[in-house]
Order: C-alpha cells, then sequence, then structure tokens
C-alpha cells in the first residue's frame, strides 16, 4: 500500500506529512510503500525507501531532529518564482537536500509571464546548479508544461518543493488537469501564503505520481553525505589540485581553489 497522504500538524508551516506509528515505533512519510494488517486498520511494515527527502526540522533540547518530507521520489522539482529575484544560496541548500535524497533534481523557474525576458535569471541559477536541469514555466500559459510532464513516468513520483507563492499548486493543477489543490493571490511583495497545507501524493493522469508540499520558508540542512560535493562539484575538483590534502582553502600556499578565484575562474561566493 502506498501512502498518499499525512496530517500536518499545525497547519502545515512547519510539520511535512510524518506521522509515528506506534505499533511499530518508527516514523512513516509521504510516499512510502507500506504492508498492513490484514484488517486494514495498522501498519505492520514499512518498505525499504529508494529514497526520502530530509531536513532539519527541529531541536529537542540539545539534539537536532530530522523531519522527511516525502519518499521514494524520482525528480524533485526545486521550484523559484519570476516573481522575486533568484536565491541562489537557497537553491544550493536545495540541490545538498536533493542529492542527498537519492532523487534527481530539476530547477523549475516558474511565473514566466511576469517578465520579458526569463533568460538572464536562468542563466543565474543555471551557474548555481552545475549540469542540472533548469526549465521555466507558466502555469497561466502553460509554457513549458510539455517539457515538465516529460519528467512524470508511470510508475515514478515526482515531487515539488520551494516557498509559498511560487506557483506550485498552479502547475500541479495544469499536470493533473483539474483545479484540485487550492491557489491563492501573493501579495504584492510576492510573498505567499500556504495554500497547500499538507503533503499529498496524488495520481497524475496517463500514470506516474506526484507529490505536492507546503511552502517552506526555512530551509536547514541535515546531515549531508554526498550531497554537498555533487552541488559544489567546482570546488571539490579544485581540491584535487591543492598542495596540501588537509587544505582548507585560506592562505595555504599551493591551494588550487585560491588560485581560480584569483584568476577568476571560481566565483568566490
Amino acid at each position: 500500500m502506498l501512502v498518499p497522504a499525512a496530517p500536518s500538524g499545525d497547519g502545515g508551516v512547519e510539520t511535512f506529512g510524518v506521522a509515528r506509528v506506534r505499533n511499530i515505533g518508527v516514523d512513516v512519510a509521504v510516499g512510502d510503500w507500506v504492508v498492513p494488517s490484514a484488517d486494514g486498520e495498522r501498519i505492520e511494515h514499512i518498505l525499504t525507501r529508494r529514497s526520502g527527502f530530509v531536513r532539519r526540522a527541529s531541536f529537542e533540547g540539545a539534539r537536532a531532529m530530522s523531519h522527511t518530507i516525502a519518499a521514494n521520489i524520482d525528480v524533485a522539482f526545486l521550484c523559484h518564482s519570476f516573481g522575486v529575484p533568484p536565491n541562489q544560496r537557497r537553491l544550493e541548500r536545495e540541490l545538498i537536500l536533493a542529492f542527498d535524497s537519492g532523487a534527481d533534481p530539476v530547477v523549475l523557474l516558474t511565473k514566466a509571464d511576469l517578465v520579458d525576458d526569463p533568460e538572464p535569471a536562468r542563466r543565474e541559477l543555471e551557474e548555481v546548479a552545475l549540469g542540472v536541469p533548469v526549465l521555466v514555466t507558466s502555469g497561466r500559459s502553460a509554457d513549458g508544461l510539455a517539457e515538465l510532464e516529460g519528467y512524470v513516468r508511470p510508475g515514478g513520483t515526482v515531487a515539488f518543493l520551494g516557498s509559498s507563492g511560487v506557483g506550485k499548486s498552479t502547475i500541479v493543477n495544469e499536470l493533473l488537469g483539474s483545479q484540485l489543490q487550492a491557489t491563492t493571490e501573493v501579495r504584492g511583495d510576492q510573498r505567499g501564503r500556504h495554500t497547500t497545507v499538507a503533503v499529498q501524493l496524488l495520481a497524475v493522469p496517463g500514470g506516474g505520481w506526484l507529490v505536492d508540499t507546503p511552502g517552506v520558508r526555512a530551509l536547514s540542512l541535515w546531515h549531508s553525505g554526498q550531497g554537498i560535493e555533487r552541488a559544489f562539484a567546482d570546488v571539490f575538483e579544485l581540491t584535487d589540485d591543492c598542495r596540501f590534502r588537509d587544505c582548507k582553502h585560506d592562505q595555504e600556499p599551493g591551494c588550487a581553489v585560491r588560485q581560480a578565484i584569483e584568476d577568476g575562474t571560481l566565483d568566490p561566493d
């Protein structure tokens, strides 16, 4: 059985589709495959996840707590809007989380109808994404929708992640071919309100699954594995040429990273 939805606790602002299953003492998230009891009243077992989008949720005393936003995602759409300047630092964190999750990230620039020329913003995020696809879409005009649909495959699961007001629900409705997800107008400063208040798993016509998530204002990293190396591949490739294996890239002689910054071939930011 596939877990389709989980309550968001306090309205979806800080809690994302994770519930503790008391009889087995573990957390189950939207997208998990589970084995129910014979009477359908309990979850007996959670099958091994092939991916899990995990962020740092909160602190309990001195102990940091992790939070699985969704499980078994094949493609994670990292949504940013033309309504606000590109947030490169947020995208870096999203890429790290996506790579660590095991999903394939795709950057999605929404609301292209708000600008005359989408190319400057797209190129700016491409420089951060380092080979990750950057798609330009508009929920109102359906521009870019066909390219987006190419990532939704029968048997696969895609997820939309981003802050409030970036247009996730509008794009989701276009993919579903219905107004299933509520949408609202954003404020003049392009800050949105939470129209999606719980993580939901939705069936896409023609096959495949779609995970819609509430907007996440603050995106904190959990324990990073290989994600940080993949998100900053240009920096990590240079470290192999540093004179010292334990180079801190500060004032050490023979630092290839510092040299690349001085040569202008690596952005210091």
